[in-house]
């Protein structure tokens, strides 16, 4: 068995930098291959899987229809391909380590994991992404969305693919990292089976963290997605939304690094190479995964 790089540049679930603009967290795959993730991973066994194309982002602000998010007909295609290739990935032992793109790629490991017999999920984020239409009326971007849809908390377009909703049950998921002040907090607390926002994390120390949300995830395995918004912005402001009071890159090592032997994948979004002129965000990035994920699947 084999960790399996796959690259998922998906950039539809976020909102436009600017009118018209388009997000550049589509471009991470290239920009963290050209910083050497590939080369380090490749060189401990892993093999290189491809890529799953997003559609065109469009900002549709303007006509986009009620009770849709950006780019939903794009999103969903996107989901079901990536549930496809996901799929086909762990059915020949390997471990996908998906590289976005956005957090709507959530959605297509949801789908490829609902598959499986009661798989958990571990989310290590910044933000709860817990925004939903029944906490809210602003719903139109996926990226801070995708962990209550993956639980069954959206409209049915985007929760029940396929008839596949919820991808996870509330019970078995876990989020970690997200800031004190986050407008979900409360919300995810009281449905999910464990949230840990980062400043008790760094209290109780990242491997007591890692024991606690691994049972929370539960027994029958759990998928990883690692949102790097969870780092302070003082080591990575390369991202969409940007938080003061995350982890520093040896806690956030310390803490994947515990779980990555048991997670059936792990998939990594939100770094933005629009953000990152001179690469230094990336080489930093490569470092803590090259670290943190060669012992996917080895426990």
């Amino acid at each position: 068995m084999a960790i399996a790089l796959l690259s998922s540049p998906t950039n539809l679930g976020l909102r436009p930098p600017e009118p018209g603009g388009v997000p550049g967290a589509g471009k991470a795959p290239e920009a963290l291959r050209e910083a050497g993730l590939h080369r380090r991973l490749l060189a401990h066994g892993a093999v290189d899987a491809g890529v799953v194309l997003p559609g065109r982002y469009v900002d549709d602000d303007g006509n986009r229809p009620q009770r849709q998010v950006r780019n939903q007909a794009a999103i969903v295609d996107h989901a079901r391909r990536l549930a496809r290739r996901l799929t086909s990935i762990l059915a020949d032992g390997h471990h996908p380590l998906v590289i976005g793109g956005d957090c709507s790629l959530l959605l297509g490991v949801g789908l490829a994991m609902a598959q499986l017999p009661d798989a958990g999920l571990i989310h290590i984020d910044g933000h709860t992404d817990f925004r939903h239409p029944g906490n809210s009326r602003l719903c139109a971007s996926v990226a801070g969305e995708d962990l209550a849809a993956s639980v069954g908390l959206h409209w049915p377009e985007l929760a029940d693919i396929d008839d596949r909703g919820p991808y996870f049950r509330a019970a078995r998921v876990a989020q970690v990292g997200c800031r004190a002040d986050d407008e979900h907090l409360d919300e995810a607390s009281s449905l999910l089976g464990a949230v840990i926002p980062a400043r008790r994390a760094m209290d109780l120390g990242m491997t007591n963290v890692a024991e606690s949300i691994a049972r929370a995830a539960g027994p029958s395995g759990y998928w990883l997605q690692l949102d790097v918004d969870v780092l302070d912005p003082a080591w990575m402001p390369a991202v969409d939304s940007p938080a003061a009071g995350g982890l520093n890159p040896d806690q956030l090592i310390e803490l994947v690094s515990a779980l990555a032997p048991n997670a059936a994948g792990i998939s990594v979004t939100v770094f933005d190479p629009d953000l990152d002129p001179r690469g230094e965000h990336a080489a930093l990035l490569v470092e803590i995964l090259a670290s943190a994920v060669v012992s996917m699947g080895t426990g």
